[in-house]
């Protein structure tokens, strides 16, 4: 059988395309794989880092800043950090009871609250709930976005381990307290006392700690609804749990 010219040419050009297409395809992945180990990279420098460097802000702050400068009128992020030992064990206890009742001895994760939430979400058709542990928001609040989908839940989970592999549990507390955010541009334990009670963070009593720690899921709506009678029963269940609540081991 004899096969036109034309036709192998044609044959030949479309085997040159594809492979060059396939060539394009792998560069592209190779540069997107490069750009993320890249991006983990970082985020495990900066990690390791904070063993003897405080954080100055997190990814939340500098976002929210940036949309509360464009109020009108603008308003200023107030975050001060302070040591571990400045904060009151009241809302050390408190935070844990409200947020994270086995965050001592966990490794960061607590897969039944994981697939609770993968169930609740499925239910919904939509993502209403993370089941993160206080390692598993600090993680995203320090480096990512408040956007909620799986591939941001994933890189949660990434920078979780490289948290509870780098810092201990005392640490990760110390910086999760000082950065969280408690209201409208209040960012960190001192902050926050000062803002609610005008007390330093040391010195809040275990009722005013359980209501910061109540306010956590949903910070910003507290603030503005300070007598919501779902936050005044909430309080009242977690500082009974308070007494319960275990802190992490100094290291």
């Amino acid at each position: 059988m004899v096969i036109p010219f034309g036709t192998a040419r044609t044959r030949a050009g479309g085997r040159t395309r594809r492979r060059g297409l396939v060539r394009w395809v792998a560069y592209a992945a190779a540069v997107l794989l490069g750009a993320w180990l890249v991006t983990q990279l970082y985020y495990f420098a900066q990690i390791a880092a904070w063993n003897v460097i405080d954080p100055g802000s997190t990814a939340f702050m500098r976002a929210d800043a940036w949309r509360l400068k464009a109020e009108t009128p603008p308003v200023a992020i107030q975050h001060q950090w302070v040591p571990y030992e400045q904060i009151s064990r009241n809302l050390k206890r408190a935070v844990i009871a409200s947020e994270d009742a086995d965050f001592a001895n966990n490794n960061g994760y607590e897969v039944d609250a994981i697939l609770q939430a993968w169930e609740k979400n499925r239910a919904r058709g939509r993502i209403v709930a993370g089941g993160s542990t206080i390692s598993q928001q600090l993680a995203r609040n320090l480096f990512l976005s408040s956007e909620k989908s799986y591939l941001r839940k994933g890189q949660e989970l990434i920078i979780t381990w490289m948290l509870e592999t780098l810092l201990d549990k005392e640490r990760i507390f110390e910086i999760y307290l000082n950065s969280v955010e408690f209201g409208r541009g209040v960012y960190g334990a001192e902050a926050a006392a000062r803002y609610y009670f005008k007390v330093p963070a040391s010195r809040l009593t275990a009722g005013q700690a359980a209501r910061l720690a109540v306010m956590l899921p949903n910070p910003k709506y507290f603030d503005l609804h300070r007598n919501s009678p779902y936050l005044a029963q909430r309080t009242r269940v977690i500082a009974r749990r308070m007494g319960a609540a275990e802190l992490p081991a100094s290291q």
